[in-house]
């Protein structure tokens, strides 16, 4: 896949950089949202599916969150993931390839790389999106209401369900309930490329149909 239009002015690849205060960084605004509400790191740790250190990590931007873990974060904290993200849209209910705009989470060298293939429309259940795993990529385990399905394209991506470790190559898929702990990695030495779908509301649109 060509994606070389979709870099920045700064040779880097687009990505979903914070509403409002761009110069402040992400991990610091979440951490004053928790202490705004008067929570503990360990009450969003539990209620959103993840571990504590992560969530430490995140506050101090020592490491990006995967969309679907800031998803859940942004839901324990009581606001929109929209109120940090400039969030990618999908105009038509189709999309052509090499015209939709990769992003990412993070700066990291060698991140997750989204593309969005999902419209929204009133009554949709489903998001989906096209990820681009980075070789050593590595997400954090996390669990969180609804299910999901992933499909690989190319390459092979690591999964682990419940503690069940399953490597899938090309044209394997899995599907499972979100509230079962759950991560992905790839260790191979070559970019990896997975169709996801699932329920959970990814890009902060519940309520906001067109």
């Amino acid at each position: 896949m060509d994606f070389s239009g979709a870099k920045t002015d700064a040779g880097r690849w687009s990505m979903l950089l914070t509403k409002g205060d761009e110069q402040l960084p992400l991990g610091r605004r979440l951490r004053e949202r928790r202490q705004e509400l008067g929570m503990t790191l360990k009450d969003v740790a539990d209620r959103a599916g993840l571990s504590l250190g992560f969530i430490s990590q995140v506050e101090r931007d020592l490491t990006a969150p995967s969309l679907s873990s800031l998803v859940s974060i942004c839901k324990i904290l009581k606001t929109d993931v929209g109120t940090y993200l400039q969030q990618p849209s999908l105009e038509n209910s189709y999309s052509r390839t090499g015209l939709r705009q990769p992003f990412s989470l993070s700066r990291e060298e060698r991140p997750i790389r989204y593309e969005r293939i999902s419209a929204n429309f009133p009554g949709r259940k489903i998001r989906s999106v096209i990820m681009n795993i980075s070789p050593g990529y590595r997400s954090e385990v996390i669990s969180h209401d609804g299910e999901e399905m992933m499909f690989v394209l190319s390459g092979e991506v690591s999964t682990s369900v419940d503690g069940n470790h399953v490597i899938l190559h090309e044209g394997d898929s899995i599907h499972f309930p979100s509230t079962s702990p759950h991560q992905v990695w790839n260790s191979s030495q070559h970019t990896s490329v997975a169709l996801w779908v699932g329920t959970q509301d990814l890009f902060g649109e519940d309520g906001k149909e067109k």
